[in-house]
């Protein structure tokens, strides 16, 4: 399976949001620690539906518990409460 590229440099981005245009133009407007102004920040720059990503340190992993029927809305758009 091929390796799929997020965004460019993401060392560079490590413990930050970053937002891009959209998922085809993966050229980052802007990050910060703050998702908020990130956003805001994007839209500024002319992003309508801007892409917000949140770059781990390096070495740090991410875990979610996902309990047994537990509805999956959470994994997608849970952003949206910030914004």
């Amino acid at each position: 399976m091929p390796e799929t590229m997020l965004i460019k440099d993401g060392d560079k981005y490590g413990g930050k949001y970053v937002a891009t245009r959209s998922f085809k133009d993966k050229t980052v407007l802007c990050a910060g620690t703050n998702p908020v102004e990130v956003v805001k920040e994007a839209r500024k720059m002319g992003a309508k539906d801007p892409v917000l990503l949140y770059i781990p340190k390096k070495g740090i992993i991410h875990i979610y518990p996902v309990r047994n029927n537990a509805p999956l809305e959470f994994l997608t758009g849970f952003t949206d409460a910030f914004i």
